[in-house]
């Protein structure tokens, strides 16, 4: 890593750039949310969920037919693993005992696989449950940034706490685009991903500032946008060593994990990804261009301090 020491990249000369880019990426991202939408998951739309598994591949088309044909319109009815493994999920039906339709859905299907099925996995969420869990899902990353706008202004200054919320929703808003914009299901895993994410974007984002402090203290020559590009060239060693060895542990279990996991491992990948570009290009970015400068990284000095120093 001897290369990364001694590396001079003008990172903030590009900063513009990356407004223009982020905030494109963001727009866009904030519309998918309106358009297509989110595909909530189980957690936050109620329903019931049935796993079931045929002894030869299944054809989804045929499942859903059978489905309907019972009854059952409306069904998602998707592969889950392999293609003898199928996921079925019907949306809340009032008071329907969940452990009676399941009965009902799967002599449905095994009357169509000529008992070639069986049955895996039922899980039941009603309709109030996640309504709740939408509205706490909201408030739980709503209190994550105000959280980091206090801590940030506290350990620095304000206008880098500013910085650091706008990267952290930034990435967040990635994340979900993501999501969105490719139909993907959000469910509570991937609500605990994206809070992973918030975490570790502060992080990275965080160390970088602790640097730039700490260069403002040191370099009396200079001005601010060569000691953030210093500090950023300077952490760059700690960021991709950081950054590539969380990527290939989730490329791990994006890829081995199963289908129960790939959602929370997709999302935290996007996130580690768009968290080191946010740490650079936006939270740096940002407190530069709302004109952080030595004088705000300098030290107060106490009232009466050196004073017992004095004759």
């Amino acid at each position: 890593m001897e290369f990364f020491k001694k590396t001079n990249i003008p990172f903030m000369r590009w900063k513009w750039h990356a407004v223009v880019l982020s905030s494109l990426i963001n727009l866009i991202g904030i519309a998918s949310f309106v358009w297509p939408g989110f595909e909530l998951g189980l957690d936050f739309t109620g329903g019931t969920l049935i796993e079931v598994g045929y002894k030869e591949p299944a054809d989804v088309d045929q499942v859903r037919a059978a489905l309907d044909g019972a009854g059952f319109g409306g069904a998602t009815v998707q592969h889950f693993g392999s293609a003898r493994d199928v996921m079925i999920r019907l949306q809340p039906k009032g008071e329907a005992n969940a452990q009676a339709l399941s009965d009902e859905v799967f002599a449905t299907l095994s009357q169509a696989a000529g008992g070639q099925v069986e049955l895996r996995r039922v899980e039941f969420v009603g309709p109030q449950v996640g309504q709740d869990l939408t509205e706490q899902a909201v408030l739980v990353v709503l209190y994550a940034l105000i959280g980091i706008l206090i801590y940030v202004a506290l350990r620095f200054e304000y206008r880098y706490a500013i910085g650091a919320v706008i990267a952290t929703v930034h990435d967040v808003v990635v994340v979900l685009a993501v999501f969105t914009l490719f139909q993907i299901e959000f469910d509570l895993t991937v609500l605990a991903a994206v809070l992973a994410v918030i975490g570790y974007s502060l992080n990275d984002t965080v160390v970088i500032y602790d640097r730039i402090r700490e260069n403002f203290r040191k370099i009396r020559k200079g001005t601010p946008e060569e000691v953030v590009n210093l500090s950023v060239n300077e952490t760059l060693s700690r960021t991709i060593m950081t950054g590539g060895t969380t990527v290939i542990t989730l490329l791990s279990l994006y890829v081995f994990g199963g289908q129960a996991i790939n959602s929370f491992a997709l999302a935290l990948l996007v996130g580690i990804g768009v968290g080191t570009y946010s740490s650079i290009y936006v939270g740096s970015a940002a407190a530069l261009i709302l004109g952080v400068s030595r004088a705000d990284m300098l030290p107060v000095k106490k009232e009466g301090e050196g004073l017992d120093a004095l004759p």
